[in-house]
């Protein structure tokens, strides 16, 4: 897909997929995909697979033992979560290392999680759901590496999205959602990702989904992310707003939400 070419005169550059998540991509596609070839796709790129190994083991993911290949990833935590955590280790490294990113990566893989383990109870698309958790925050780093420290500033001193929205269209002329959104477009993400990334600023800020987004039941899980994370108090009134808006059993919603919340607060305390 190509990059709008209003985003193009902008001077602001969307770095290219890695060419092993091109290749990670057309398997993904295959009705019936080849773990084995998948995993050995992954562990061509050494330093690709070794973050990949290194996050899998974190406690993130709550495993009991050591996995010591790809290929044992899969079996444990299945082909979408491993490939969802190749695409996050891809995309960090699409970026050059700054501590001022390191924040937004972490925040990216433990939503892409959460995100993509919603969709999977409520037999939505996981993957988009959570390709689109992952890559929510991506174009802050585009941002970054157009103007490390005038977006640093612009970092520090926003209270939150929606005022960092203002400042980067005052300072850049562009925001962070659509330049993430150029960048899922230009990665070969599913359109509902798409969506999700260029609409999640406006929908969290307001829990009001877009009438336009595609496929509004991946917004919501996005806004269900940011409750969840930032305010988990307020869970059942805003699965209460935002259910409805997407189509989805809010009973459900919630039981997930409180189920998954529930699995990843255990495997974290089990990693201390």
């Amino acid at each position: 897909m190509s990059v709008n070419p209003e985003l193009r005169r902008l001077d602001i550059d969307i770095p290219s997929q890695p060419h092993a998540l091109v290749q990670l991509s057309l398997l993904l596609a295959e009705e019936n995909i080849n773990l084995q070839a998948a995993s050995s796709l992954i562990e061509t790129d050494m330093a690709l697979a070794a973050a990949v190994m290194k996050a899998v083991n974190s406690s993130l993911y709550g495993l009991k033992g050591r996995v010591q290949s790809v290929h044992q990833a899969i079996t444990y935590l299945g082909m979408r979560e491993v490939a969802a955590i190749t695409f996050e280790m891809g995309l960090r490294a699409a970026f050059p290392p700054a501590a001022e990113l390191e924040p937004i990566w972490q925040r990216a893989g433990y939503r892409g999680l959460l995100m993509g383990r919603l969709g999977s109870r409520l037999s939505l698309d996981a993957w988009a759901a959570h390709s689109a958790g992952l890559f929510e925050e991506c174009g802050k780093a585009v941002l970054f590496r157009h103007a490390p420290d005038h977006y640093g500033a612009m970092l520090r001193a926003a209270g939150n999205d929606t005022e960092l929205v203002l400042l980067e269209h005052a300072g850049f002329g562009v925001s962070h959602d659509a330049l993430g959104a150029a960048l899922c477009e230009s990665w070969g993400l599913g359109a509902a990702a798409v969506s999700s990334v260029r609409h999640h600023v406006t929908a969290q800020a307001t829990q009001v989904l877009p009438e336009d987004v595609s496929r509004r039941s991946i917004c919501a899980l996005s806004v269900l992310a940011q409750v969840m994370g930032a305010a988990p108090q307020t869970l059942d009134e805003v699965v209460a707003a935002i259910a409805p808006q997407a189509d989805l059993d809010a009973i459900l919603v919630l039981r997930a939400a409180r189920q998954i919340q529930d699995q990843l607060d255990s495997a974290a305390a089990n990693g201390r």
